[in-house]
């Protein structure tokens, strides 16, 4: 197999960073250990690099995305494992994942309902991850997994898309499954973090599903255009009906406009999803 590197983006993670590059090391002797340190205030930095790893800091704050995509930058192996520092995940795992990297493009450590997770969060993943099956027509299993393996060559492509803030999995994921690349998903279990999570519930989860529709429209426009197009001319076929049976009166005017509308607005799809294939084209 390729050099692996390990990618760990961290942000005030001193209590757990250490512990989670030990175990790395002792179960991965070979590979190479990239703590992204994103400008932490505590120790993180000084804990990671006391337990072997190598550490890139941010001089601030810049976020979980562009802590992802500087690992993904600067480390020196082919294939990629990108962990939570956290000590959510299991080492262990990885060795699960990364037995499957050569038969898919990437592999994805799913949380099952034995995880350690908040309540809300399960809700939260469940919504987000139909909302994706249905944009990519793939069963996506965990979409905001941060436990996954991809290799360098590839995910770099994809690079100009991740947001520098949180959701990077939620954007490689759909982008992968939108440019024909084979996604495989392996359950996890998680144990509850260490310290306290940086996802704020409703500020990230908006920017989650804002995400996905923004990488549903670059790789798949047609599953926003279409609906909204046929929502648009059945509620102007449903007024016309109305006005001509219930108020015994001409074409509406309503009509004309929603039927207009939901023309534009199928034609733009179908505009949208001829660039797109030009962008299959170029990153294929």
């Amino acid at each position: 197999m390729e050099k692996i590197s390990f990618v760990i983006p961290a942000l005030n993670e001193g209590k757990s960073i250490g512990t989670v590059v030990r175990q790395l090391a002792e179960g991965f002797s070979d590979a190479e250990i990239l703590v992204v340190d994103d400008g932490s205030d505590d120790n993180t930095k000084d804990e990671a690099v006391k337990a072997g790893a190598l550490v890139y800091s941010h001089p601030y704050r810049m976020g979980n995305g562009a802590s992802v995509k500087d690992g993904i930058r600067y480390c020196s192996g082919e294939i990629i494992v990108m962990m939570d520092a956290d000590g959510q995940h299991k080492p262990d795992d990885a060795k699960r994942l990364l037995q499957q990297i050569e038969k898919y493009n990437m592999v994805v450590g799913a949380r099952t309902k034995n995880s350690e997770t908040v309540w809300y969060r399960d809700i939260a993943n469940i919504v987000y991850n139909r909302l994706a099956s249905f944009m990519t027509d793939f069963k996506v299993e965990d979409l905001t997994s941060g436990f996954r393996v991809f290799k360098k060559s590839e995910v770099s492509k994809y690079l100009y898309l991740f947001p520098n803030g949180f959701s990077y999995p939620t954007t490689v994921t759909m982008a992968y499954l939108r440019n024909g690349r084979s996604v495989h998903y392996i359950p996890i279990e998680t144990e509850f973090r260490v310290g306290k999570s940086k996802i704020k519930l409703l500020q990230d989860g908006t920017k989650f599903l804002l995400i996905i529709m923004r990488i549903a429209t670059l790789y798949s426009p047609l599953k926003i255009f279409m609906p909204t197009s046929l929502a648009c001319f059945s509620l102007g076929m449903f007024w016309y009906l109305y006005s001509y049976f219930i108020c015994n009166s001409g074409f509406p005017k309503m009509s004309l406009l929603l039927f207009m509308t939901s023309v534009i607005i199928f034609m733009q799809g179908l505009l949208s999803e001829q660039i797109c294939q030009m962008r299959y084209d170029k990153s294929g």
